[in-house]
C-alpha cells in the first residue's frame, strides 16, 4: 500500500463510555495512527438506544479501514452483529466484566495499547459468528448475532436475576449470585429441537445452549469441542435429573471438561466411566428449536425477553478479525 493511501485511510473506534477508560484509548489509537501514517481516527459512542450496531454501520459508511470495539460482551456483539459479512477487520480491545469472545481469542486482556497497534502492525484471522433467528408468541420475529453462545432456559434466567451493581463490583463472579436466586424456581420445560434438519428430539430440559465458542472465565469448559474457526455449531442439551442432578451438571463442566479432558488418563478415566446424561453434546450446522410457552433468551450474556422457536446458526468466516503478530491460532 502506497504512503498516500495510508494516509487517506483512518481507523474507527466503538465504545461503551461507561466501560472503558476513554482518555487512554483516544490517546493511543491517535498515537498509533500518527506512527503509522493513518489519518486521523474517528470516534463512536455506544447510547441506551445503540448498543453498537449503527454505530459500526456509520464507521464503516465514513470509510473507516479497521473498526475496533471497547466494552462488554454486549457492545462486542452489537458491533460483531454489524460488521459481519463487510470484510472491514475487527479489533477487540477487551474493557468489560466477562470478555469471553476475548477470552475464547486469548487476547491479551489487561494491555490495550497492544491490540491498538495489532490493527496497523498486526494480523487478521476470519472466525465463525452465530445467528439466532427468534419467533415471538405473536409471531413476529428478529434475527440477532452471537459470537459466543445463544442460551434458552435457565442460563437466561439466571442472567436475568444477576445483581446488576453486584456485576460491575466483582464482574462474572455475580452470576454465581445469578444462578442461586435463579435454582429455587428452575423447572424443565419442553422442547423440540433437531440439529441440521435432522429427526426430531422431545426432551424436558433446563437449558439449551447454541455455542461458538464454549471457554468461560477460570478455565471452565463449558461447551469443551467448540471451535470458533471450524464452521460448525456446538450444542448443549442440559438435563440435569434427580435430587443432585445439578451436582451431576457442575461435575461435568467444571471436573470432567475442565481438568479431566485435558490428559490422556483423564479421557480414559471418561470413557471407562460410561455415558453421562446430565449434559448431551450436539453438532452440525444449524440447529432448531420450538418450545410449548414463550422461554426465556440470551445471547452473549445479555437478555433477549422470551420466544417460543430458535433457529441458530454459524456463518463460517464471517468475521475478520485483527490480531496481535504471531497470535497462536492453533486453539481456536
Amino acid at each position: 500500500m502506497s504512503t498516500q493511501d495510508r494516509k487517506r485511510q483512518h481507523a474507527a473506534l466503538v465504545f461503551n463510555p461507561i466501560k472503558v477508560d476513554e482518555k487512554r484509548l483516544r490517546t493511543a489509537l491517535k498515537a498509533g495512527s500518527k506512527k503509522h501514517g493513518w489519518a486521523a481516527p474517528k470516534f463512536y459512542e455506544t447510547t441506551v438506544e445503540d448498543a453498537g450496531q449503527e454505530a459500526t454501520r456509520t464507521a464503516i459508511d465514513e470509510g473507516a479501514a479497521a473498526v475496533l470495539v471497547a466494552g462488554g460482551d454486549g457492545t462486542v456483539r452489537a458491533v460483531s452483529e454489524a460488521i459481519a459479512g463487510t470484510d472491514v477487520p475487527l479489533a477487540i480491545v477487551p474493557s468489560g466484566t466477562g470478555n469471553l469472545f476475548a477470552r475464547n481469542l486469548d487476547l491479551p486482556l489487561t494491555d490495550p495499547e497492544r491490540m491498538i497497534d495489532a490493527v496497523f502492525a498486526g494480523m487478521t484471522h476470519p472466525v465463525d459468528i452465530g445467528w439466532a433467528h427468534l419467533t415471538r408468541e405473536d409471531g413476529s420475529t428478529a434475527e440477532h448475532a452471537f459470537v459466543v453462545l445463544a442460551g434458552m432456559g435457565l442460563d437466561a434466567a439466571m442472567i436475568a436475576n444477576t445483581n446488576s451493581n453486584l456485576k460491575k463490583q466483582v464482574g462474572w463472579v455475580a452470576y454465581v449470585d445469578g444462578a442461586a436466586r435463579s435454582l429455587p424456581g428452575a423447572k424443565p420445560f419442553r422442547t423440540v429441537y433437531q440439529i441440521d434438519d435432522r429427526r426430531l428430539h422431545s426432551v424436558k430440559v433446563q437449558s439449551v445452549l447454541f455455542a461458538n465458542c464454549g471457554a468461560l472465565p477460570a478455565g471452565i469448559a463449558l461447551v469443551p469441542d467448540a471451535s470458533i474457526d471450524d464452521g460448525v455449531l456446538d450444542v448443549a442439551v442440559i438435563q440435569p435429573t434427580g435430587p443432585f442432578g445439578w451436582l451431576g451438571v457442575w461435575r461435568h463442566i467444571w471436573w470432567d471438561n475442565s481438568v479431566l479432558r485435558r490428559t490422556r488418563a483423564g479421557r480414559r478415566v471418561l470413557e471407562l466411566r460410561g455415558k453421562d446424561t446430565s449434559i448431551r453434546y450436539l453438532r452440525g450446522t444449524a440447529a432448531e428449536a420450538a418450545m410449548t410457552e414463550p422461554t426465556s433468551i440470551e445471547l452473549d450474556g445479555d437478555e433477549f425477553g422470551e420466544a417460543v422457536r430458535i433457529r441458530c446458526r454459524i456463518d463460517k468466516g464471517g468475521l475478520l478479525l485483527v490480531l496481535p503478530e504471531g497470535h497462536d491460532i492453533s486453539r481456536f
